[in-house]
């Protein structure tokens, strides 16, 4: 029978009743004769309860010395969990095991609350999958060369599973959620949001990081480079329907060829609130002005996304981009103290209301116009567009922020994903 991976969330995991539930699932797949290993996450509320106890102790936690011991804590959600969901395991008789990431071992490198994984090593793992054991390790953490404990940023228990697959070569990946899968959109927005039975790895990647939220983005970026088939499903439906069905159920993330290319141009509709605009008016149109610019921006730990220069005129253009919303007044100060006074730029403007909208589909390769619809359907909404940025298989809009659920229905409708999908 195959190997398999699941990994379940904090929602999943929020209650003694939850876990146990997720224990009488485990065990029947593994008494279908599947080899079983699982990465549970937190208890939800529980890493936000044990971050927010060292904050009281330390309100400003940027050194590293703090980072590490942030770690250390937040660590303990998972090592919780996976002790929990082993005894629940062993209730069902079935053998079961529990590993922190440092037992297994899960090597990361050192950058404390966002470390990298660089190996797994397997060997343990496989033996007692050998004895016929279930195997439970804690997602979002593993050990730096120095033996210190190591986390992976916020989500990160998603990635863990997708890097504990790739290292046993498992057959599936299965994220268990409380969604039953990717939908077109969101939903809460689009009543007519359908559940895509198929996604290549590409248009998830581009739908996390343009702000859905179903997935971890490094997640996806590990699953696509180590070919690792997904599978999103929710933790909800009951324990114990038949496996057939529930291995077919929700939404697989697959390679390219898997996805029939010609059945939609566009996939899915992305959003994302947290955005910010900020311009830079009568910059000096000089070659290295947009390194002057963004150089400090960058070495103050800010992420820029959409970037825009417009044409100059008498020497003089204008610069503008988008960052977090959370860096927006950070940023504004920078700019104001920093780069103005040195590139003689005449003045900065900002806007903290605007959000940036997206389609995607891998399908866009093959067909032309599809920008020009998707500004059209805007233009029909009375929705200016401030900026637009490109790739082969996305166009993303920024707008204002009062608009977003009007642009999404929109487009939504303009691409046809409110209907049936072609068989």
């Amino acid at each position: 029978m195959a190997l398999i991976v699941h990994k379940y969330g904090g929602t999943s995991m929020g209650s003694t009743e939850r876990i146990r539930n997720v224990a009488k699932r485990v065990a029947k797949w593994a008494r279908a004769g599947h080899q079983m290993v699982v990465v549970p996450s937190a208890m939800s509320g529980e890493t936000n309860r044990l971050l927010g106890l060292a904050k009281e102790l330390a309100p400003s936690s940027t050194t590293p010395e703090l980072q590490r011991e942030l770690d250390m804590i937040a660590a303990t959600g998972e090592q919780v969990s996976v002790g929990l969901l082993a005894i629940a395991l062993q209730g069902e008789g079935m053998p079961a095991v529990s590993y922190t990431g440092w037992q297994v071992p899960i090597d990361t490198d050192s950058a404390f609350t966002k470390a990298r994984i660089q190996r797994i090593d397997d060997q343990r793992v496989r033996a007692d999958l050998a004895a016929g054991k279930v195997v439970i390790i804690t997602g979002f953490q593993g050990v730096d060369a120095e033996r210190n404990i190591t986390t992976l940023g916020r989500g990160g228990s998603d990635t863990s599973a997708v890097a504990v697959a790739a290292a046993l070569k498992a057959d599936e990946c299965l994220i268990y959620t409380d969604v039953d899968g990717v939908y077109t959109t969101d939903p809460r927005i689009v009543e007519q949001a359908r559940r895509l039975h198929t996604i290549s790895f590409e248009e998830m990647l581009e739908m996390a990081s343009l702000g859905s939220k179903v997935l971890q983005i490094r997640s996806v970026e590990f699953a696509g480079k180590y070919r690792v088939p997904l599978r999103v499903l929710s933790s909800f439906t009951p324990w114990d329907i038949p496996i057939e069905e529930e291995a077919s159920s929700g939404t697989l993330i697959t390679f390219e060829e898997d996805v029939k290319m010609e059945q939609a141009v566009v996939s899915g509709i992305a959003f994302n609130r947290d955005e910010a605009k900020i311009s830079l008016l009568g910059v000096p149109d000089r070659p290295g002005i947009a390194f002057s610019i963004l150089g400090p921006v960058a070495e103050a730990n800010i992420d820029v996304d959409v970037i825009i220069q417009n044409v100059s005129h008498d020497g003089k253009t204008d610069f503008s981009f988008t960052v977090h919303r959370n860096d927006y007044a950070r940023t504004i100060e920078l700019l104001k103290s920093s780069v103005v006074p040195k590139t003689g730029a005449a003045e900065v403007s900002g806007d903290p209301k605007i959000c940036k909208v997206s389609i995607v589909g891998i399908g866009m390769r093959s067909h032309v116009g599809v920008a020009s619809r998707m500004f059209q359907a805007l233009s029909d909404e009375g929705i200016n567009i401030q900026m637009i940025t490109t790739s082969e298989i996305k166009t993303s809009v920024v707008i204002d922020e009062k608009y977003m659920e009007l642009a999404v229905r929109a487009l939504h409708k303009a691409f046809d994903l409110d209907q049936p999908a072609a068989v």
